[in-house]
């Protein structure tokens, strides 16, 4: 059953300021439609606008219905981590590049959103990974909606590791590092990569080496069930481990990585002519359909 929605909340730091322009274009019309609309804390300065209601992250998670993210997909990779702790709904404006998170253009989203508003959505759900890494007594948690990796940090080196899945020994590898993926990832790194891309509702992940020392190493597909751990040796300078991009952690030799499916959850919300091989096609420009 479809929850009603009533408070909404804007978020979103685009590159450009000008771009600022679209949250205050959809605050005034969300208002003028007499919905409860919350402002993020961080960018309410940005909207010249009197008397906005403004909140951190958690309490947007606590208190609103559905989420507006107003920027590219680093936007929705941020905000989405943290609200993954919370049932709010989360839907994007692409105001960057690609945008395979952020599903509306500017340009038509108050027609897209009173569509949405109406009731004409689906809501797609889709885990993250989270990694620990012990390190003597140690422990660091974090997560990820795209992907963890394993580097060699700035500067480009090969590092040994070795891979364990559900505490079977699958390989050992000499690599610039190795990227562990979600389905949500795979038109990421882990597409430059060499990896293949997974439908958003598959329930897997994706192992895929960086530049390994072997002609005969390949991606593999494994069920988000289970636990791969990654050990790491031959390690001289200090290795990095990042979450999407943007949380980074130090990794020394003999560290344990462990990499597991979260028990949070993002919840997207999709226009009804919403189809994931649409955005493929757009995104990636794919060949036009001649039949």
């Amino acid at each position: 059953m479809k929850r009603k929605i009533q408070r909404i909340a804007i978020l979103g730091y685009p590159r450009d300021v000008n771009l600022f322009l679209t949250h205050k274009i959809l605050y005034e019309w969300l208002t003028k439609q007499q919905y409860n609309v919350v402002v993020e804390s961080g960018i309410a300065r940005f909207l010249n606008l009197n008397s906005v209601n403004t909140a951190t992250l958690e309490q947007i998670g606590e208190k609103c219905d559905l989420g507006i993210v107003i920027g590219g997909d680093g936007n929705m990779l941020c905000v989405l981590r943290t609200l993954s702790y919370y049932p709010i709904n989360i839907i994007g404006v692409n105001c960057g590049n690609l945008g395979f998170l952020t599903d509306l253009n500017p340009d038509n989203m108050i027609n897209m959103l009173s569509c949405i508003l109406s009731g004409e959505y689906f809501l797609e759900k889709r885990f993250l990974l989270e990694v620990s890494i012990y390190h003597e007594k140690i422990q660091k948690n974090s997560f990820a909606v795209n992907e963890i990796i394993l580097h060699a940090g700035k500067n480009v080196h090969m590092i040994e590791f070795a891979v364990y899945i559900d505490k079977f020994f699958a390989f050992s590898q000499r690599a610039d590092g190795i990227i562990i993926s979600t389905p949500t990832g795979s038109t990421g790194y882990a597409l430059s990569a060499g990896g293949p891309i997974l439908s958003t509702s598959s329930n897997v992940v994706v192992i895929v080496p960086m530049f390994p020392h072997t002609l005969s190493s390949r991606p593999i597909v494994v069920s988000s069930n289970d636990k791969i751990m990654l050990k790491i040796f031959d390690c001289d300078n200090k290795a990095k481990i990042s979450c999407d991009g943007q949380c980074k952690f130090s990794v020394f030799e003999k560290d344990k990585v462990m990499i597991y499916k979260s028990k949070n959850f993002i919840n997207l919300i999709h226009p009804k002519n919403y189809h994931y091989l649409n955005v493929l096609r757009k995104k990636l420009c794919w060949s036009k359909n001649f039949f």
